[in-house]
């Protein structure tokens, strides 16, 4: 059993492809830049805002203050937007009620703005599941770098040996081996299993269900 589960919260906890891609369309149609499918942005998100609207951005006009505008415009959108159609996975807040039953001290560690992350749990879950809900910081290098996992643990008091941390991509995977943990990928996020196995997994997920026997064992 594990002590402690880190959780990613896009693509792991909740299902926020849709509003994502749909506030990254309008921002890049009002641009005259091009759209893109919801199956494309599975691999334009994962990395932080910033770095998803750099990737919308044409290479051609990646300036300072462009990048700077998009943002604002994408946040703009996004945040009068982000619960039209988000919603969290089957089973996750069933899992999450059973694994606060059982005694397992639970926090969230996304790539998402800080602000943004606590926000969006508290909609859709019981904060108080969470010993902590953090996302990026100014000046905390963004996952798969594990200073901010690292802090995390510290705030909360986990051990590197019975913490697990659950994503649903190549970037979480590496953000658990680089903070000296094991990882769960789940199969019903935004990436492949072939990423997750080919980034090193150490257990894989289909379901809510099979997550709570890798955490509780069994």
């Amino acid at each position: 059993m594990y002590r402690t589960v880190l959780f990613d919260l896009d693509g792991t906890l909740l299902n926020t492809i849709d509003d994502l891609a749909d506030a990254g369309n309008r921002m890049c149609a009002a641009r005259g830049w091009p759209t893109h499918t919801t199956d494309q942005f599975r691999y334009l998100v994962g990395n932080g805002i910033p770095k998803l609207i750099e990737r919308l951005t044409p290479e051609e006009q990646r300036t300072p203050r462009t990048l700077e505008e998009a943002y604002r415009a994408f946040d703009a959108d996004y945040d009068a937007h982000m619960f039209d159609r988000t919603r969290p996975y089957p089973g996750v807040p069933e899992l999450l009620g059973r694994l606060a039953a059982a005694g397992v001290q639970m926090a969230v560690f996304s790539n998402k703005d800080d602000a943004l992350a606590r926000r969006v749990v508290a909609h859709y879950f019981d904060s108080q599941l969470f010993a902590v809900v953090r996302g990026a910081l100014p000046d905390v290098p963004k996952k798969p770098a594990p200073e901010g996992t690292l802090a995390l643990m510290r705030a909360i008091g986990a051990e590197a040996a019975a913490t697990l941390y659950v994503g649903d991509s190549n970037v979480d995977v590496l953000t658990g081996k680089n903070a000296g943990l094991r990882c769960c990928g789940v199969l019903w996020g935004f990436r492949t299993e072939e990423e997750l196995r080919g980034a090193g997994a150490d257990f894989l997920a289909a379901d809510a269900g099979a997550l709570e026997k890798v955490i509780l064992g069994g």
